[in-house]
């Protein structure tokens, strides 16, 4: 261990006496007069501290010899030599910005000393203390997206990939050929190579994470069936989705500017405007012999199998999509930097699931449960229909989701329905009447005020107060029969409605900056349900309109119903009923869906306020 109070010379201040803490590095310039400011390779700091935490440390990193800058301003430097050469180290560290909070700026303090040995032991040392961050990961697989946000994958990994070299993290890089890869790749590995990473990372958009979500969850949620109530066709069932029927995933998905704010919330899929390549190679067995051959691993034939939720592994975003909707929700900033440093960091919270299960496509077709998950948004209606209609139009490439989103809208199609939702005892419904809402014409009488709700941010009070990361949700979501059991309230809404939707999290994005529901929650266990009954069409523009305005509300129209609740089903007589999950098209005109409490865990704090 350094010696306390060891004489080290710091580019920009000078001599400093450093001494070592537990928790950090802290430091006195020996030459105050001097004065003092930081210039790092990578950005300027606003202050220069004192002292070092090494949980705002990301890398140390032993440089080779030449020259520390003296003191910015003045010219009196040390020994009378204004760039000193002389043997280096670097502390890279984050601090925030001033402007963006949740915003995240990597830069550096460059430690220089005459003695090699001494610049070694200090590096040595300072890695040992870091590395004893536990949940910092050492293997990542790490998949791109060439195409997504026109070419923005490729670009943003090799923007973000020294950082993960810096911090010594060493990652498994797949870019993705076609559609359904990455999902293929995850729902074929073994549990034991699964278990020599410390999770996946997705660099695209939202619809390359539902890719990995659905493609580890496939065989391993042993979560039952969401609850259904009696009357729904399947009320009891028990069954676990292990064994359920997954088709393969394809890229739809849909974005509008005509009607462009509901569109990006409700349809948050990145991967969008540029599909994935179509290949007929196949998954073939990861190479991994580039990974550090320390790592622990699970050995012999008998391997524990992966499930989830557990505590260990995460999954991580680093945007590069044309709404990046989970990562805006899950960090506050749409940041490609941000997101790198807060995975190298290791930062860890839960992340609530919807599990959706299909019980029939349509009508006449027979009972065969298929189940999906979904990280962001389910949506019935105006969402489905979008992305079907965009299909007809792929030669007119991205600008078929704005085309069609009008066509769609501009059509005011509505659907008849029956919902059924499990009753809040702890919060309260804002709820509509099936009654005729004519009278909406009257704008100041179509409001109701409705008190504001807590807003999920870093170290959020609602999402640790019944539960932790990583607990099972099977303790937060009644089974079927812990449903017939405890019978629970089921509330049935049903009529003709423009669109059906349940929101996992808020689903910002830069168009709707409160998102489609401002106060849903990361890990609370709950769904946010929206019902849009049948209205006027300047009406429905009208409430589509309010999200783009911060601080306004537009679930507060009459002809809006938003239900907090844990599970729903949905029922539609509709021959092609089709929905919209994270904007995967989805045909089903039966489904039941629940919340899955801290299913995953995802490298993010919380957006920062």
């Amino acid at each position: 261990m350094q010696g306390d109070g060891e004489v080290l010379f710091l580019g920009g201040v000078g001599e400093v006496a450093v001494t070592l803490g537990h928790d950090g590095l802290s430091f006195l310039p020996l030459h105050p007069e001097l004065g003092s400011s930081c210039l790092s390779s990578i950005g300027l700091l606003p202050k220069l501290e004192n002292k070092i935490k090494f949980s705002d440390v990301y890398a140390v990193e032993l440089l080779d010899e030449g020259p520390v800058c003296g003191p910015w301003n003045t010219r009196i430097v040390a020994q009378g030599k204004k760039n000193s050469e002389m043997h280096r180290f670097a502390v890279h560290v984050i601090t925030r910005s001033r402007k963006h909070p949740s915003q995240l700026v990597p830069c550096e303090y460059l430690f220089g000393h005459k003695d090699p040995e001494t610049c070694k032991s200090w590096v040595e040392h300072l890695s040992a203390c870091i590395n004893n961050e536990q949940d910092r990961p050492k293997n990542l697989m790490v998949f791109v997206h060439p195409l997504c946000g026109k070419g923005r994958g490729c670009k943003n990994w090799e923007m973000v990939a020294p950082l993960f070299d810096r911090a010594k993290v060493n990652t498994k890089v797949i870019i993705t050929e076609r559609a359904g890869h990455a999902y293929d790749t995850l729902a074929s590995i073994s549990d034991k190579e699964l278990k020599k990473f410390d999770g996946v990372v997705a660099v695209g958009g939202d619809g390359l994470f539902n890719e990995i979500l659905n493609g580890l969850l496939n065989s391993r949620n042993k979560i039952s069936y969401p609850p259904t109530p009696e009357g729904f066709g399947y009320f009891g069932s028990t069954e676990k989705c292990q064994g359920c029927r997954n088709d393969g995933l394809n890229n739809s998905t849909a974005t509008s500017d005509a009607v462009n704010v509901m569109l990006r919330v409700g349809s948050n899929k990145s991967d969008d405007h540029e599909p994935l390549l179509s290949t007929g190679k196949s998954v073939v067995g990861l190479d991994i012999s580039s990974l550090n051959p320390n790592t622990e691993s699970s050995t012999g034939d008998q391997v524990p199998p992966v499930f989830f939720p557990n505590d260990w592994f995460r999954l991580g975003i680093i945007p590069s999509g044309s709404t990046d909707a989970i990562v805006l929700s899950t960090t506050g900033e749409r940041d490609a930097v941000t997101s790198a440093l807060l995975i190298i960091f290791g930062r860890r919270i839960a992340l609530d699931i919807a599990q959706v299960v299909r019980w029939k496509s349509s009508p006449s077709a027979e009972v065969l449960p298929t189940v999906r998950y979904a990280a962001s948004f389910a949506g019935y209606g105006f969402y489905g229909e979008v992305i079907r209609e965009s299909e007809n139009y792929r030669w007119m490439g991205p600008a078929r989701y704005d085309f069609s989103g009008t066509m769609v809208f501009l059509k005011h199609r509505s659907y008849d329905a029956k919902v059924a939702f499990l009753e809040n005892e702890n919060s309260h419904s804002f709820a509509a009447s099936a009654e005729n809402v004519a009278d909406e014409v009257q704008p100041l009488q179509s409001r109701r005020k409705r008190s504001r709700k807590t807003i999920c941010q870093a170290n959020c009070s609602v999402c640790k107060e019944t539960s932790t990361p990583g607990q099972n949700s099977e303790d937060e979501i009644p089974n079927s029969s812990q449903t017939i059991h405890n019978n629970p309230k089921w509330i049935w809404s049903e009529g003709r409605f423009l669109s059906v939707g349940a929101a996992v999290i808020s689903c910002r994005n830069e168009r709707a900056p409160d998102g489609l529901v401002a106060e849903a929650h990361l890990s609370d266990g709950f769904l946010h349900l929206l019902l849009i009954r049948d209205c006027p069409l300047p009406l429905y523009l009208w409430h589509l309109t309010q999200f783009t305005k911060k601080g306004s509300d537009p679930l507060t129209f009459k002809f809006v119903e938003h239900h907090k609740t844990r599970a729903f089903t949905f029922i539609s007589s509709h021959d092609e009923s089709v929905w919209n999950l994270d904007g995967e098209l989805f045909q089903a005109c039966e489904v039941s869906v629940q919340a899955c409490r801290g299913l995953v865990n995802l490298f993010a704090s919380g957006p920062e306020v």
